[in-house]
């Protein structure tokens, strides 16, 4: 995958290595070589870039296992993907979470779900609503 993509969006990380995995498999991005301290993952529709948390910052809180939500920011990032069945199950392997289907909602024809990284990062997915034919 060449070329930049339009968006893109940071994420601080203890675990550089680990949450980068963790998009890699649920968001279907592709891994760059990155610098140590550094993740780039790719999609044509955004880069994500893992940041390592600074020292200073990094000494000041724990993730605990499972990884408490962080849910106290007021950006949640998002990513369309094909299915949040798949996802749920390699989340969870990924050590993170993806709500139980009880928890998906419906909007303008997608189907949504809330669900974490390793580190407690709230992210949401999205997959399109099947739709009847002719309808």
């Amino acid at each position: 995958m060449t070329g930049r993509a339009p968006a893109s969006v940071v994420i601080f990380a203890l675990d550089v290595v680990r949450v980068s995995a963790f998009y890699e498999v649920t968001a279907a991005l592709e891994r760059r070589p990155s610098e140590t301290g550094f993740a780039t993952l790719k999609s044509p529709a955004i880069d994500v870039i893992i940041h390592r948390v600074p020292d200073h910052v990094a000494a000041s809180f724990t993730i605990s296992d499972p990884p408490r939500r962080r849910e106290d920011t007021p950006i949640k990032i998002g990513f369309t993907i094909d299915s949040l069945a798949r996802v749920r199950d390699v989340a969870k392997t990924a050590g993170g979470a993806l709500d139980s289907p009880e928890h998906e909602f419906e909007h303008e024809g997608w189907r949504w779900c809330d669900g974490h990284d390793p580190e407690g990062n709230v992210v949401q997915f999205r997959e399109p609503v099947a739709t009847i034919e002719g309808t």
